[in-house]
């Protein structure tokens, strides 16, 4: 994806969270995060806004703490979470190409990672706010679940802090049925190592298809396993939904 597409999507993702959140109540639960109220997610949100912004605006090269949640609610945290969403979004799109700047996966350049990392960020806890709310969801495009989950397994857990481990070698596959898209995941004692493509093997322990929104949702545990068709050993999924909240 271009980081236009991402801009895009972070952009109406992040108009949606807040109206979302403000239907909701700040009271209401968030069934994904356990113990979090509509409140804990705009403020988580919002701080990470401010501090990716912090790195585009002011250049650091080296990781930067963020500034603390702020001790709002109701009315003025939903302005606070929208102002620092349209700094980032303007943040963003006004950096030069050749940004410099921290970051903490692989990407073609600082201004991709942080534009693809803040679209996802914001992407999936707009699906938590609409989880809180009720009712339907937001549709996510084919071409953004699929970057999404690419940045998920390629990204996110092959760093040495992903808790996805097994004991005994196994394979879980994943395939977008709608897209064509398709990852095969080597589990071991080691950090996942993910293979873009059909992968090495011909067969993979176990199978995870469906649409490439279904399989975004599901892997980043927005949605249950049976969201998704499982083929093949089902432990392997049921480990992946266990250990992979990504903290």
């Amino acid at each position: 994806m271009e980081i236009s597409d991402h801009l895009a999507s972070l952009s109406a993702d992040g108009r949606a969270l807040a109206s979302a959140a403000a239907q909701a109540g700040p009271d209401a639960a968030v069934p994904a995060c356990p113990g979090w109220r509509v409140r804990d997610l705009l403020r988580h949100t919002g701080t990470v806004h401010r501090w990716a912004t912090a790195f585009v605006v002011e250049g650091h090269r080296a990781y930067h703490p963020d500034g603390g949640e702020p001790d709002l609610d109701g009315d003025a945290l939903l302005d606070w979470f929208g102002e620092g969403h349209g700094l980032l979004v303007d943040a963003l799109g006004s950096a030069p190409a050749d940004l410099e700047c921290w970051t903490f996966l692989p990407g073609p350049s600082p201004l991709a990672f942080w534009a693809r990392r803040q679209a996802h960020e914001t992407g999936i806890h707009r699906v938590d706010a609409e989880s809180a709310r009720g009712g339907p969801l937001t549709p996510v495009a084919p071409a953004l679940a699929v970057d999404g989950i690419d940045e998920l397994l390629a990204g996110f857990h092959a760093r040495e802090k992903s808790r996805v481990r097994s004991d005994t070698p196994r394979t879980l596959r994943v395939h977008a049925v709608d897209t064509g898209a398709r990852w095969t995941v080597h589990l071991s004692t080691e950090p996942p190592r993910t293979v873009r493509g059909e992968g090495p093997v011909a067969s993979a322990d176990c199978t995870l298809s469906g649409t490439a929104e279904a399989l975004y949702l599901t892997l980043w545990n927005r949605a249950p396993l049976s969201s998704v068709d499982t083929t093949g050993d089902r432990e392997v999924a049921t480990l992946w939904a266990a250990t992979s909240a990504v903290g």
